[in-house]
């Protein structure tokens, strides 16, 4: 790689890490919300570790964020067992220690880990876990190349990224009226974003590629509910760091001005109950032989 090369992607990786130090706050206020929302996905990569985490197994969980899938993990491997609660900024692992604290977990510790060079030492833990990360990856190869390093021979890996952009109109409909307002994709070309890793065949070869065996990717349907667009609004816009940082920088008519195009494009979904927005996550595992 060309000098001018790796000082872009540096440049570009503190860019992201900055971003996300930005809305740890709200990730902090949302925090039970994400728990909730990430709930039915949660179960399924606790089920999907095969066989699920046990007592007196190390778990890992990368990307963290408020750490709610490895809080979820962490009565599952005691007695014996320990939980790692990772991410790339110390930001956010904070939020995840002081809710580990306040439920008691004495069997969790919290690390300032990137997953695309993870700075523990090789066939360390039982399962790596990660809910919405590995698609922010500048080099997703390169991450789970890392993750299949870290496992234990036997050791099992369960993450989620977000389905089809067509899918997932909840976050869609917002990436799209922020990018007719400025005239441009968002995110750009060459710049990791949620629905970076939407190809179900190519996750699978991601996993096949690192030397993963009994790879397999499935979907699950994870709608978004909201009693009113204001709710909606708030939370997603607060909790997506590249359009929190956005939304920001605007002027207030331009903002107002996507926020507009959203309310209008999210019509369609309303139900008695309020909005329901269809959603869906990839669920891909693997073991390391």
């Amino acid at each position: 790689m060309e000098a001018a090369s790796i000082v872009d992607r540096a440049d570009m990786r503190a860019q992201l890490h900055g971003m996300w130090a930005a809305v740890a706050g709200s990730w902090a206020e949302h925090a039970d919300y994400a728990d909730a929302r990430g709930a039915l996905v949660a179960e399924k990569l606790l089920e999907l570790s095969a066989p699920a985490p046990a007592p007196g197994e190390r778990v890992l969980e990368l990307a963290c964020g408020p750490g709610g899938l490895g809080l979820a993990a962490a009565p599952r491997v005691s007695p014996g067992g320990e939980v790692v609660l990772s991410d790339v900024v110390g930001e956010m692992t904070a939020i995840a220690a002081a809710r580990a604290e306040a439920l008691g977990l004495a069997n969790v510790s919290t690390r300032v880990l990137d997953l695309e060079r993870i700075e523990e030492l090789a066939g360390s833990y039982d399962v790596v876990l990660c809910r919405e990360g590995l698609m922010f990856a500048l080099d997703p190869a390169r991450a789970v190349r890392e993750i299949a390093r870290v496992l234990r021979t036997g050791g099992r890996v369960a993450f989620a990224v977000w389905g089809p952009r067509a899918r997932n109109p909840w976050l869609g409909v917002v990436l799209d009226a922020v990018g007719a307002q400025l005239g441009r994709p968002v995110p750009p070309p060459g710049i990791p974003g949620p629905f970076a890793l939407e190809d179900s065949a190519e996750l699978a070869r991601l996993l096949s590629g690192a030397g993963l065996d009994d790879v397999a990717v499935s979907e699950v349907a994870v709608p978004l509910r909201a009693a009113s667009f204001e709710e909606w609004w708030a939370r997603t816009s607060a909790l997506a760091g590249p359009l929190a940082r956005i939304l920001a920088s605007l002027h207030e008519d331009a903002a107002r001005a996507i926020r507009d195009r959203a309310q209008a494009a999210v019509g369609r979904y309303w139900t008695p109950a309020g909005l329901e927005l269809p959603g869906v996550s990839l669920l891909a595992t693997g073991v390391r032989r």
